[in-house]
């Protein structure tokens, strides 16, 4: 199932987009870890499957769409795990747990919602939270020009989509006494990784946060530039 949708997105975004993908020698041999992308617009998860999607991904998709007339078919081709928007769903939360100690991939946005600017926004826990209770790695997944993909296709333009993989990190354990300050912390370094490998104008909240500076210039330094 998830093999046809593959071939079905990507030959949508072959036919609609002009696209550039780097960094796939950054995705892990094998599963489980965790894809955690930026979030523009609703392309955004088929993008990542129609480029990344393994047998086995899966991801979250807001209970609206399961029984949606259009989009409900679609998505339920990506054996999604439908999540409850605007509270913690717990259930919900456990089952992408167990989709990842099963040795699955999961897809997620770590900002819970679309940026309405581009820029990133605040980071939620779930990402972090997953990590810590699968031990799976994240891999950070940058998207660029997916934004106005709907307004520029209304235009009959082939507008430009990136994804850029960065490298897979893990998370340092925490201890039940720190993990709610901790959880917090470790959303805010997710969506820094993040900001790294994007464009200075995508980098939102994150723009000016020192861990971002650290990256930025660990990154410089192992490229050997000055």
């Amino acid at each position: 199932m998830l093999r046809f949708a593959r071939w079905l997105l990507n030959a949508l975004f072959g036919l609609l987009t002009t696209r550039q993908v780097e960094g796939l020698e950054n995705i892990p041999a094998q599963p489980p870890y965790i894809l955690a992308t930026n979030h523009l617009s609703f392309f955004d998860v088929p993008w990542v499957v129609s480029v990344l999607g393994a047998e086995g991904t899966t991801t979250w998709v807001a209970e609206k769409y399961e029984r949606h007339p259009f989009f409900g078919p679609i998505v339920r081709l990506g054996d999604p795990i439908f999540i409850q928007r605007g509270e913690v769903d717990r259930n919900a939360l456990q089952a992408a747990v167990e989709a990842l100690r099963s040795g699955r991939i999961f897809a997620v946005a770590p900002e819970g919602t679309r940026s309405k600017t581009g820029g990133l926004i605040r980071g939620k826990s779930g990402c972090a939270y997953l990590a810590q209770h699968s031990g799976a790695p994240i891999v950070p997944v940058a998207i660029t020009g997916t934004e106005d993909l709907g307004r520029r296709l209304l235009r009959l333009r082939r507008p430009k989509v990136t994804l850029r993989v960065g490298r897979p990190f893990r998370l340092e354990p925490l201890t039940a006494e720190a993990r709610i300050d901790g959880l917090r912390q470790q959303a805010d370094e997710v969506m820094c990784r993040l900001a790294a490998l994007l464009p200075a104008r995508y980098r939102g909240a994150y723009a000016e946060h020192p861990m971002l500076k650290q990256l930025l210039d660990a990154d410089l330094k192992n490229s050997g530039g000055q």
